[in-house]
Parts: C-alpha cells; structure tokens; sequence
C-alpha cells in the first residue's frame, strides 16, 4: 500500500468512512480537505447496479456540464480540406489530416480530446493503439465523429464529459473545480446523475444508483447516500 502523507491523512481523519452524507455535507467537507497547492478537481464515482460484462448493461455516454470544468481543453481534429480550416475557427487547437496521423507515430500527443470527421477514420484507425488506450480515440457513439465540427468542438469546451462504466460497475467523471463553490458542483453533478439515470439499461435489475462518493483530486473519498439524489435533481 502507498504511503499517504501527512496533510491526506489529516484530511482523512476528519471523513467518517462509516457515514453516508449529504450532498451538501460532503461538498463542505472535500473543499475543506483540499490541501494541494492549485485549485483541485473534484471527482465522483458512482456505482452502478449492472453487469458491464453483458453488453446489454453496458452504460457509456456524454454530458456537458453546465458550468464546465474549468480548465482548458486542447482539442485536435482530423479533418481534409474546408474543415481544417473549419475546426481552426471553431476554436480547435490543432487541425490537419495524414500529417498529424505522422506527428502522432512519432510521440506527439500535446492535445487532450480529439474529433474526426468521418472520412479521416481510415486514417486515424492507423494510431488506434495509440489514442485507444489513452481514450483519445475519436466515437461516433460520443458524438466525435462527424462532419458537424463547429457544434461538437462548442460542446467540448463548454464541459462535455465523455464517461464509461468500468468492470467493476463504476463510473468516474471530473464535475469541475473545487473552487467553483457548492451551487455550481451541486449543478454538475445533477446533469450528471441525471444523464446516468436516462441511461439505465432495461436490462439492469434492482437498485441502479449503488453508491455515490466524491473526492478532490488529491483528497480522500467521501461517501454520499444515493437516496438523497432525488433532492439535487430538477
């Protein structure tokens, strides 16, 4: 096990790991854990009631936060002709065709989401082992595959947030800064929540919202009960 240093586990004493809070409690209690020198992430994860292993339970989706994430996203995309220059309005930080497939072969990856329209996918499916693993690769099922730049490059630097339950039956997400203060989180939280609840499988049985626990990017986890949910959504 890693050895925590003193200010984790000063944090760490003041969460009761037995209790499940409140929405707000916990919100209180991580920005008062937060020890780290910059303005810290908060993460959530939520555990989910389905078996990831049949494809019918699967849960994968996006959701733009309404107050972002606050911090800038270096967007690449793939495209040919009038698009490159397309993306290159829409506020993409790089744009290009078979050249950047090159730069990326040979280490490049100074970028942290990537968009392709659709006749590029032969060429990006080249560095697939490289983006894949990364989570890099552009999706048409997250809607990063398409012709329709301007609309998806928007959404991205607006707070769209690509998530995908793991085998284990949890999902992580970033919900933004820990500065952005309790309305703002509580906010991007419930477009989150609510955007997994619409993604219920019909195949998923009993409970679906298992657990629910929330965490600075350098702070412990702090449990939340998950039938306080209904009291955050809208």
């Amino acid at each position: 096990m890693a050895k925590r240093g003193k200010k984790y586990i000063e944090a760490r004493a003041k969460i009761d790991s037995t209790r499940r809070y409140s929405f707000q409690e916990a919100l209180d209690l991580a920005t008062e854990c937060a020890f780290a020198r910059y303005d810290e992430t908060l993460d959530i994860a939520v555990r989910l009631g389905v078996d990831p292993r049949h494809a019918d339970q699967m849960v994968r989706g996006t959701v733009v936060l309404p107050n972002g994430l606050g911090k800038t996203v270096r967007i690449l995309v793939f495209a040919k002709g009038e698009k490159v220059k397309e993306a290159l309005d829409a506020g993409a930080d790089h744009a290009g065709g078979d050249e950047l497939v090159e730069q990326i072969k040979g280490g490049w990856l100074e970028f942290d989401k990537t968009v392709a329209t659709p006749d590029m996918m032969g060429s990006v499916g080249k560095i697939g082992k490289v983006l894949g693993p990364r989570g890099l690769m552009p999706n048409a099922k997250l809607g990063t595959v398409t012709f329709d730049i301007q609309k998806v490059i928007k959404e991205i630097k607006a707070g769209k947030v690509d998530f995908r339950v793991e085998k284990t039956g949890i999902v992580h997400a970033p919900m933004g800064k820990i500065s952005f203060g309790q309305e703002k989180l509580i906010q991007n939280i419930s477009a989150f929540i609510e955007t997994l609840i619409r993604l219920k499988p019909t195949a998923a049985k009993g409970t679906y919202l298992r657990g629910i626990a929330i965490a600075t990017s350098m702070g412990p986890g702090i449990q939340i009960d998950p039938l306080l949910v209904k009291g955050i959504l809208a």
